[in-house]
């Protein structure tokens, strides 16, 4: 060390610094001892052992009663014994307090690790497709949809797989894929509601260009389709597949589809099947004119695979008003239905048939974003809401067919209904009259009005969904 008193000169300097260096050490190892023997105190007070032994005390204290003389006496001759066991029992306990922690822990990472590996396993098992564009120029108010999520959900009336008994036609005699159903589910970022709406299958639409759709390979290839005028929405799929039905829905909604869900119709079979059966509300006997006795029964009816499949296929239905308004409808009950089914504890806590459905829908199901928790997203979503937040209904049209056999868009409402969807406000009245420049043109002898377009285009429909 130096004196701070002798003459200063360059070997003193630096005898000095080595001196401050080595005090500033010594300080910092001190602080650093303090800190490890507070840290060695507290492991020790949380420790197996310390806890189980402060149990154990606290447990004497509140049901040990005032000792009497003779029992002290005995407690001072016992007293040696007792600190031996003592002993004994916190090292037995501290060997136990170790082998619990260990097993919890294991435990806990099987857990985490089977969760990830089972939604890995089942996630591996959908057919991805390309199908999104959420950069579209047609998206609108796209800062107030940042964190919604909007499921383009697409039937597809393929026949591949179908038997002639099943009376739908077989891959030979109807060729090709086409969009029987089309929804889209809208759940705002807050989840306070959701909304399903379906499109007809034969909306007029204006058909962009689209690439060629090879439904046997799920994929686009390098064709172009030209663009078309006053087309059918179904069309869109049928030429163009997922990417072009999801470009046609963002054009007439202006959200952005973040998931696309498309699903084969001979799939219902094994996912109804899978779980048990699904319980509809059927309001009239179903007797399709193609199709046969599809349903009789009506109230709340359990329905099997084959029933389902014919339940939201039927659209010659005898008494019905309407043929693809009746047959929306009827679709949107299944659809609840099933979703009500599957987020049901009888199929949540069993682990069998949660795995088959999963396995089922995987197995007719293809899609963009879509995995196990993208789908649990939605039925979570619409499991746990109140049933007046969950509406079902279809996008506002004349209710008449043109003379091209199309249904024609109310623009107005149209407009007021999905400017409702993107900023979460208030829907608008769906019963709220045509504005009269919208409306259809009367009847002539060579323009009829068409079974399936009528006032109830526009009507909402609650249902419930919660199990």
């Amino acid at each position: 060390m130096t004196d701070e008193m002798e003459a200063i000169d360059e070997a003193t300097q630096y005898r000095r610094k080595i001196d401050h260096t080595l005090a500033r050490f010594s300080a910092a190892h001190d602080e650093m001892e303090a800190e490890e023997a507070k840290r060695r105190e507290r492991r020790e007070r949380l420790s197996p052992t310390s806890l189980i032994e402060s149990t154990r005390t606290a447990l004497h204290r509140v049901v040990a009663t005032t000792p009497s003389p003779e029992a002290e006496a005995e407690e001072e001759a016992e007293l040696t014994r007792l600190q031996e066991k003592k002993q004994q029992k916190v090292e037995r306990s501290a060997r136990f307090g170790r082998i619990a922690a260990a097993v919890v822990a294991g435990l806990v990472f099987l857990g985490i690790g089977g969760a990830w590996g089972a939604q890995t396993y089942f996630d591996a098992k959908f057919t991805q497709v390309s199908a999104l564009d959420e950069n579209s120029a047609d998206i609108q108010d796209a800062d107030a949809q940042a964190n919604d999520e909007n499921f383009l959900m697409v039937g597809s009336d393929t026949r591949d797989g179908a038997s002639a008994e099943e009376g739908v036609g077989t891959a030979d005699s109807t060729p090709g894929a086409r969009s029987d159903t089309v929804m889209v589910a809208h759940i705002p970022a807050d989840r306070k509601r959701v909304v399903v709406t379906s499109f007809p299958r034969d909306l007029e639409i204006n058909r962009p260009d689209c690439q060629k759709w090879d439904p046997a390979q799920n994929k686009t290839t390098d064709e172009v389709y030209k663009g078309a005028k006053f087309a059918k929405l179904n069309t869109a799929y049928a030429v163009g597949g997922p990417a072009c039905v999801t470009k046609v829905v963002q054009q007439i909604t202006g959200l952005r589809i973040n998931h696309f869900v498309g699903i084969d119709f001979n799939g219902f079979k094994e996912m109804v099947d899978a779980v048990h059966g699904v319980t509809v509300h059927n309001e009239i006997p179903i007797d399709d004119g193609i199709l046969g006795k599809v349903l009789l029964e009506t109230g709340d009816v359990t329905i099997s695979g084959d029933q389902a499949l014919n339940f939201v296929r039927a659209r010659h239905v005898k008494g019905d008003p309407t043929s693809d308004y009746g047959r929306i409808k009827r679709q949107q009950e299944f659809i609840g239905a099933l979703l009500k089914k599957v987020m049901s504890s009888d199929v949540v806590l069993d682990p069998g048939k949660l795995s088959d459905f999963i396995n089922a829908f995987a197995k007719a199901t293809f899609g963009d974003n879509l995995g196990v928790k993208q789908m649990m997203t939605l039925a979570q979503s619409m499991k746990g809401l109140d049933a007046s937040k969950i509406t079902f209904l279809t996008v506002p049209t004349v209710g008449v067919a043109n003379n091209r056999g199309n249904e024609v868009l109310v623009l107005s409402k149209t407009k007021a209904l999905f400017d409702a969807l993107r900023n979460n406000t208030q829907l608008p009245d769906p019963n709220a009259p045509v504005p009269v420049s919208e409306q259809a043109p009367p009847p002539t002898s060579t323009s009829k009005p068409k079974s399936s377009g009528s006032s109830k285009s526009t009507t909402t429909r609650k249902t419930t969904t919660t199990g």
